[in-house]
């Protein structure tokens, strides 16, 4: 019986559990005030929403503010006097006769003009003259290319006689050319 009956020295139990630090009612306080923002916003934006599409969806985000300026009396008599000068301005630059004449920049220009051309070697045209030869030299070897296939076919034995005669042709063309730019040279 006294061994039943006796108490231990060493205390066992679990430690007393207090109602405050098990709730933690502070917690619960903040998460019922930010649903609460939550809801709010929810339902406020659902009336916007609803009124939206209720009308034609126009939404009323104008804002009335009117910014004011303390210097605005100062910033707008400036620019009215800046605005009196250059109308001034340009009233005295309209009522100036000018000083340079385009009829003498035109017989200046026609001057050059003819002074360029008294000491170029080539004409005015001459891009144009010597891209005329081009299409002239190759619709002319267009038709001879198409005459000489058939005398390849027909002929196999002419193919050096008619190398020579086309080394005559390019020869003869070379010599005309030099004789021009010799000519040309002794011009100027």
């Amino acid at each position: 019986k006294k061994v039943a009956s006796a108490k231990p020295v060493v205390d066992t139990s679990s430690p007393h559990t207090y109602a405050h630090l098990q709730s933690k009612l502070k917690k619960l306080q903040l998460d019922e005030e930010r649903h609460a923002v939550i809801d709010r916003d929810n339902r406020h934006l659902l009336e916007r929403m609803s009124e939206i599409m209720r009308t034609r969806g126009r939404v009323d985000n104008w804002n009335g503010y009117e910014p004011k300026s303390l210097n605005k009396a100062k910033r707008t008599r400036e620019l009215i006097r800046v605005t009196l000068e250059n109308q001034k301005i340009l009233a005295r630059i309209q009522a100036k006769q000018p000083q340079y004449s385009v009829k003498k920049w035109e017989e200046d220009w026609v001057d050059t003009k003819k002074y360029m051309g008294s000491i170029r070697r080539y004409s005015d045209d001459w891009y144009q003259q010597m891209q005329q030869e081009k299409r002239r030299s190759r619709q002319s070897s267009r038709g001879t290319r198409a005459s000489t296939r058939q005398k390849t076919v027909t002929r196999e034995t002419s193919e050096p006689q008619s190398l020579s005669r086309a080394g005559d042709e390019i020869e003869t063309e070379v010599s005309k050319t030099e004789q021009e730019t010799s000519v040309a040279a002794t011009e100027q």
